[in-house]
């Protein structure tokens, strides 16, 4: 800790280096002829790296290094419009602009004004993601500050939404929906989610109540949008986890982005109660080449070429655990190793028509085919013992009962090849004050697995259950699934302005699936109010959310298929209220939204660890219901920040399930899911060091209460064990070497970069033993006790972006 002292005061120190010019900040409304508020304009100070967006208000705020500058504001649709200033150091600036129709594209302009406005949506500021503290590096994990988001497992790209499970969320990459492979188990062994966060132009994200235009899932959307660059760019990151390169180029009449990935974080899993010789190694190459044939017609190509596989030769694990009464302690040797690998290749075309302004039309297919193999053959010899920490050596007392010696014994030959192809067209048409929307998609998904797993454990002797004769193998599978689903979906959807302040939505999905035989109607409905003062909206939400039975919802545990699944169905309300206030200063922004969802047909499901494993023969019915807030805004100059909090419970009942206690016919009733986090909380806080624009620190932090767990091949009505509060804290210090306030630029890095940011970031500062999931043994007397697994632990990391000079 001393070190760790002295380090931050010599960083800290170091900030008196950089004299700091105050900013000037320029904030205010952009409207358009009619007066009415004009949200998504850019917002840029001409030669600074300084650029904003206005709100759904219309609000804006931006500042500039200097006080001789000049802004431009720019909307597809309308004239930009340049404005130049000369003002003195510090000043705080009011401009409202309003901006002029371009006649020749006024209508183009008008249905995506109305399309962002008539969305339940958050629109993710994309310029944190460089500062935000990341162990997995995932883009996924900005998701995981937002209202409504869940998560405990920092390892991972998967969330929770609102009670439901990762299955449950849909992802689309300029209008193509991504898919993630099936096999991972754990955290270390997921790699780069398909997500490159440096090709990210825009992100919106609804946890409930989106648009009929997206498609069948229970609970929210993830719309990615790789665009056109504004210049070119050439961008280098490393870290002691991840290295990436950025290519961003323009051309006369097309342009190019592309960007190579490489993890390896076994910096951060040797750290772990499992040590070994851990070989985790990820790369992906992405590209987007759009050319545009004339100013009404252009085709787009998305590829992707994803690869990561895991290595572990696992040595031995200590874990102690228990209470300050109890405590135990497990010591286990291993011998064997595990190997898993999966690749994924993939691309869309995208062919884009305009024939007239007012109308956009999109052919988009797509071919991804996912091979993933997974091989483990591991044998664990374990001591379980009871310590007396009366008198701790070392922080572990001397054993005072011995409660088991044995060993368990773990094998798995798994592969699956996946192949999924889609065909989609979405129009987008303006009709005065009618936006209407339709579209038609098919898809097909071809599964080939192969499952042989198996597993026992030898429990002081004797193979349990215990049996002198044979030995016994627990959780035998050995099937092969071979599977072709089919779906047909169509959408239409209207968003009309019923007056200056209020706006309507309303939309229905249609859904045929060759599984479940099923034709499924999902109406859906948004209305939007916006009062005079142009600060506040107030939004309500219903509709019915339906998701055909996918492979993973009908594969039990046994891996047998339950081919006459059907599907699930929500019935989803809610009801939003956002305002935007100035306060502290600044410009603030509030909003909360209250919700309820009931589903007359779930598939419930057990987690054990990233798997999710589904009770496919059984249906359950139940609900979730909640209420999220967050406010953000600049709490310090120039920097925005994020505090959340979201409260939820989320019940289940599986139908039929019942058992007998005491003679006695029980029946379970209402369980809590498997995700019924009650509390979460989180804070992403940035300020500045000795009030220095070019040091600054940027914290991160989580908290969510408790999760219900039991052991893997148990009845749900025995999931009465908690997995303890996710409590973790990240915090990041970064060196902006060419920021324009700087007085003093190194010549060489002047001369040849944009710009140069070193990061120095600690993960889990607090160092907090969070737990995952659990490995369960039984003693001597029988007894079954949960051995947690624990996630990462403190570790440090650098991390430099450079932005190279064309």
């Amino acid at each position: 800790m001393l070190k760790l002292q002295l380090f931050f005061f010599f960083l800290i120190s170091g900030c008196s280096l950089a004299v700091a010019q105050p900013l000037v900040r320029i904030s205010g409304v952009v409207y358009n002829e009619e007066k009415l508020p004009l949200s998504q304009v850019t917002v840029i100070v001409q030669g600074q790296a300084q650029s904003t967006v206005t709100d759904e208000q219309g609000v804006y705020t931006i500042y500039s290094k200097s006080r001789t500058f000049s802004i431009k504001y720019s909307l597809l649709g309308y004239q930009p419009q340049t404005l130049k200033f000369n003002e003195r150091s510090g000043a705080r600036i009011t401009q409202q602009v309003n901006l002029v129709a371009n006649s020749n594209e006024l209508e183009q302009v008008n249905i995506t004004n109305k399309q962002n406005q008539l969305s339940n949506t958050t629109t993710i500021n994309i310029a944190d993601i460089a500062s935000m503290p990341l162990v997995s590096g995932n883009f996924e994990t900005m998701l995981k500050t937002l209202p409504g988001v869940s998560t405990n497992n920092e390892l991972s790209a998967q969330y929770s939404v609102r009670g439901g499970n990762f299955d449950e969320n849909l992802i689309y990459i300029n209008d193509v929906e991504i898919n993630r492979p099936v096999l991972i188990r754990n955290g270390q062994q997921e790699g780069l989610s398909f997500i490159n966060s440096e090709l990210v132009s825009k992100a919106k994200f609804s946890a409930g109540g989106f648009e009929a235009k997206y498609g069948d899932k229970l609970s929210s959307v993830l719309d990615i949008r790789y665009d056109k660059p504004d210049s070119n760019q050439t961008i280098l990151s490393t870290s002691f986890l991840n290295t990436s390169v950025t290519a961003k180029r323009i051309y006369k009449r097309s342009f190019l982005i592309a960007g190579l990935r490489y993890k390896n974080n076994s910096s951060i899993l040797i750290k772990q109660d499992e040590k070994g010789s851990y070989n985790p190694n990820f790369a992906d190459a992405q590209l987007l080449y759009q050319y545009d044939f004339s100013s009404k017609f252009n085709i787009s190509i998305l590829g992707n070429l994803n690869l990561g596989q895991f290595k572990l030769e696992p040595t031995n694990r200590e874990t102690q655990f228990g209470t300050l009464n109890t405590t135990l302690r497990l010591n286990v040797d291993y011998t064997g190793k595990e190997i898993d690998d999966y690749q994924t290749v993939g691309t869309a075309v995208t062919a884009t028509y305009s024939p007239k302004p007012n109308q956009v039309i999109k052919f988009i297919n797509s071919y991804f085919n996912t091979v993933e193999r997974e091989r483990f053959d591991i044998n664990g010899s374990y001591i379980f013992d009871e310590v007396d920490n009366s008198f701790p050596i070392e922080n572990f007392g001397p054993v005072s009962k011995n409660k088991g010696i044995g060993s368990y014994y773990n094998y798995g030959r798994n592969s699956l090849n996946t192949q999924i192809f889609a065909s989609e067209i979405k129009v987008d048409q303006n009709f005065n004050n009618h936006v209407f929307s339709w579209g038609l998609k098919y898809d097909q998904s071809k599964y080939n697995d192969r499952l042989n797993e198996y597993n026992y454990t030898d429990s002081a002797g004797y193979i349990l259950p215990n049996n002198s004769k044979n030995i016994v193998l627990q959780n035998v599978i050995n099937v092969e699934n071979n599977i072709d689903i089919k779906n047909y979906s169509a959408y239409i959807q209207d968003s009309y302005s019923l007056s200056d302040y209020a706006e309507l939505q309303l939309g229905a999905r249609a859904t045929y699936s060759s599984l479940s035989k099923q034709m499924l109607i999902s109406p859906r409905m948004l209305i939007a109010y916006r009062p005079n003062s142009n600060n506040k909206i107030l939004r309500f939400t219903a509709g019915v959310y339906k998701q055909p039975p996918s492979y993973r919802t009908i594969r039990d545990f046994t891996g047998k298929l339950n081919i006459i699944q059907k599907a699930q169905s929500s019935y989803n309300t809610s009801v939003g209220y956002d305002y935007a206030f100035d306060a502290f200063g600044t410009r603030l922004k509030f909003t909360s939204e209250a919700y309820f969802k009931y589903s007359d047909r779930l598939i419930p499901y057990k987690i054990d660890n990233l798997r999710i494993k589904y009770l496919a023969n059984e249906v359950s019915k139940g609900y979730a219901y909640g209420a999220d807030f967050s406010i953000g805004g600049e709490f310090v100059k120039d920097l925005v920040s994020y505090f959340r909090m979201s409260i939820m419970q989320a019940n289940e009942d599986i139908v039929g399930d019942s058992y007998v206690q005491n003679g006695a016919t029980v029946f379970p009733g209402f369980l809590k899911r498997p995700t019924d986090q009650r509390l979460n909380f989180s804070i992403f806080f940035q300020d500045k060091l000795l009030n220095s624009p070019t040091y600054k620190v940027h914290l991160n932090a989580l908290y969510g209460s408790r999760l219900p767990i039991g052991p893997s091949q148990t009845p749900r009505y025995l999931d009465k064990f908690y997995i303890p509060s996710y409590k973790r804290v990240d915090i990041g210090f970064s060196k902006d070497f060419l920021d324009d306030a700087a007085l003093h630029k190194p010549k060489f890095l002047d001369r040849n970069f944009n710009s140069v940011i070193l990061f120095f970031e600690i993960f889990n500062m607090l160092n907090i033993d969070n737990t995952v999931s659990y490995l369960w043994l039984k003693d001597v007397d029988n007894v079954q006790y949960a051995i947690p697994n624990y996630l990462t632990g403190r570790q440090f990391n650098l991390k430099l972006i450079v932005k190279l000079k064309n």
